[in-house]
């Protein structure tokens, strides 16, 4: 014990000579920043076997984002391809029995991510589960991931469409549940622990992108990790992960669908679109998605157009282009709509372009 005494007096001898001699001490190394954890959640379109994860995770590491880390209490399930293959997909799962469950507190002690990617509900909406029971339970959901880390970072998809065989109402039900994700995520999201809604629904056909009308095939896969990847380098990049109101980032909108009236061959609808950033943006242009084979045919407050594969489009009047941070304006249309046609709804994305400097 007598001889611990002198161990910082010899440490100080020993630096001075050191200096004499021109050599300096190095620091102590400090630790390798921790990665980045990401937890895919959902059913079985994230988990068994969930290829789309380990394109993503191989996309991610060949561009340069390789401190990340994917967890979940379940592995592989089955895709063949080298990757992280943590996850939390659940087969079978409803998202709404995990809530009433409390299945996710204990997941979420166990793997403690930074970054949630969620595609969760597609046996809710078989089941018809109504949208408000199912967005209750991404409420629920959110908040559980906050009590685990306030500073959550959570990607929300609009659900890739569904249309098998034994359940005819689950197209138009999927479409009824995406048309409310952008309300519900613009009213959930806080700058601390923000919610992005990644549109997985728009351009995803299931007649070539499912194998059954529900899960995804090969190039059904290769469309939802294309889709996740920008949200998520997005959330990667980004000093607080994922948040959309970092001074100077790239702008950002949001696109949010309601039925104004309707009659027995068409409807109105009015689409709000918000500056989800705090960039000014220059212009906007929204996709809207009518369902039920529904077609627009009158625009105001906006001009009308289609992408290359035959989306329809609305791009901004030029008096309602520039919209400062948090600023929303709105457009109207009329549709018309097969004999058959439920309810009115639509699904709707928007795009943002910057401000001239």
């Amino acid at each position: 014990m007598h001889g611990t005494r002198h161990l910082p007096l010899l440490r100080i001898l020993l630096t001075t000579l050191l200096l004499v001699l021109g050599v300096t001490l190095a620091p102590s190394a400090t630790a390798a920043a921790a990665p980045v954890r990401i937890m895919p959640l959902g059913d079985s379109i994230t988990g068994s076997p969930g290829c789309w994860r380990a394109l993503l995770w191989n996309r991610l590491q060949s561009t340069g984002y390789k401190n990340i880390d994917f967890v979940g209490t379940l592995n592989q399930q089955g895709c063949p391809h080298p990757h992280d293959g943590d996850n939390e997909g659940h087969g079978g799962e409803l998202v709404t029995n995990v809530a009433n469950q409390n299945l996710l507190p204990g997941r979420l002690a166990a793997t403690r991510p930074d970054i949630v990617v969620m595609h969760f509900g597609t046996n809710d909406v078989w089941s018809s589960i109504s949208p408000d029971t199912i967005l209750a339970a991404y409420t629920k959901l959110v908040r559980q991931m906050r009590a685990s880390n306030p500073d959550m970072k959570i990607l929300v998809a609009q659900l890739i469409p569904m249309n098998p065989s034994g359940c005819t109402g689950c197209a138009q039900r999927a479409v009824a549940l995406n048309a409310r994700i952008p309300d519900w995520a613009q009213a959930t999201s806080t700058s601390r622990s923000p919610v992005t809604v990644v549109d997985q629904w728009t351009g995803f056909n299931t007649a070539t992108d499912t194998y059954d009308g529900v899960h995804p095939s090969a190039p059904g896969n290769e469309k939802i990790a294309a889709r996740w990847y920008p949200a998520l380098t997005s959330a990667l990049d980004k000093d607080v992960p994922g948040d959309p109101g970092t001074p100077g980032g790239d702008p950002a909108c949001t696109a949010s669908f309601r039925a104004v009236s309707s009659w027995q061959s068409g409807y109105q609808g009015e689409v709000t679109v918000t500056n989800a950033s705090t960039s000014f943006v220059n212009g906007w242009t929204a996709t809207v998605v009518p369902a039920a084979g529904a077609r627009l045919t009158q625009v105001w407050n906006g001009s009308l157009g289609t992408t290359a594969d035959g989306r329809t489009t609305v791009g901004n009047a030029s008096w309602n282009g520039t919209l400062a941070p948090g600023a929303r304006t709105t457009f109207g249309f009329t549709a018309d709509t097969p004999a058959t046609a439920g309810s009115p709804s639509a699904t709707v994305s928007c795009t943002a372009r910057a401000a001239l400097s």
